[in-house]
């Protein structure tokens, strides 16, 4: 087990320990454990495949869990963090200090891991000729620096995807006339399938096992493969996101996938940040084509005939 899931697992049986010397003053079972209960958690909204995922087998595999999953914006999923309407966010960044200092000071001190890591990915239609771009072609055409009919397509103005690509191009505002916000990762695949002179921005996990209500869309979209001029190892070669360009660094664009835990107890959110952080929900990210934080060890039995 790696050392993030190993603190989890250590901190839980520490729980145990402390909780079997108290005198028994109540005979009544607990309302919520590890493995059992109801807990309210948000989730950024641009991670609702993976997080479905993760959810889908944590709930098969202890069926009195319940948790109910909000997805938000960035900015909304902070928001009822910060107001305590949830203690348990999924996000794409981890917070800052000042947010730390409003949890901690309310003796809710948030718990924070990484779990996978994401790629941001530009799309284009199967109909259009440009497959390549470099990262400072990137900035040019988000600060409006370039004349192109391009239409740029991404999701909703809250999202964490568009507050990574603000501070990215340090255009703190797009105003830009060829700049558009739809409101989902999934409209903005399904306008790049329609519109071959517009390029889409989205999170690489969309583009994975799509649903049903907008696989065909996919398959009418490509990925644009984005060289990195700056880069110290590969200033001259264009990279797709794949688990491999981004275990290697290779891959510029790239975002974390944070769990924020300020439950402060060792309950149903604690028990899905150690299964999230464990070997199996680990192996859910390794199969859904992000990356995992920890790469799960893989076995290999070599049979001799002799």
């Amino acid at each position: 087990m790696k050392n993030k899931a190993v603190c989890v697992l250590a901190g839980f049986l520490l729980f145990i320990g402390f909780s079997s010397c108290k005198q028994k003053a109540k005979k009544s079972a607990p309302d919520e454990t590890v493995v059992s209960g109801k807990i309210t958690l948000v989730a950024d909204e641009s991670f609702q495949p993976i997080v479905d995922e993760e959810a889908y087998v944590f709930e098969h595999l202890n069926p009195k869990a319940k948790p109910d999953i909000l997805y938000r914006s960035e900015n909304g999923a902070l928001r009822l963090l910060l107001n305590d309407s949830v203690r348990f966010a999924i996000l794409s960044r981890e917070l800052n200090a000042d947010e730390t200092k409003i949890l901690t000071d309310r003796t809710l001190p948030p718990v924070v891991n990484r779990f996978a890591i994401d790629a941001i990915a530009l799309i284009v239609n199967q109909a259009s000729n440009d497959t390549l771009i470099t990262v400072s072609e990137i900035k040019k055409m988000l600060n409006g620096e370039t004349k192109t009919g391009t239409n740029i397509v991404f999701d909703n103005p809250n999202s964490s995807l568009v507050r990574y690509l603000k501070e990215f191009s340090g255009n703190k505002d797009f105003k830009l006339k060829n700049i558009y916000s739809v409101k989902t990762n999934k409209e903005v695949i399904k306008y790049i399938s329609q519109h071959p002179q517009a390029i889409g921005i989205t999170g690489f996990s969309w583009l994975n096992d799509p649903d049903a209500d907008y696989a065909d869309a996919v398959k009418k979209v490509k990925i644009v493969a984005v060289k990195d001029e700056n880069s110290k190892s590969a200033p001259n070669q264009y990279f797709k996101p794949s688990q491999n360009t981004l275990a290697l660094n290779q891959y510029p664009l790239i975002r974390g996938l944070y769990i924020v835990n300020c439950t402060g107890k060792m309950g149903l959110g604690s028990g899905f940040a150690y299964f999230v952080l464990g070997e199996r929900g680990q192996r859910i990210i390794l199969r859904s084509g992000i990356l995992p934080d920890d790469i799960p060890e893989r076995e290999i039995n070599i049979k001799h005939n002799y």
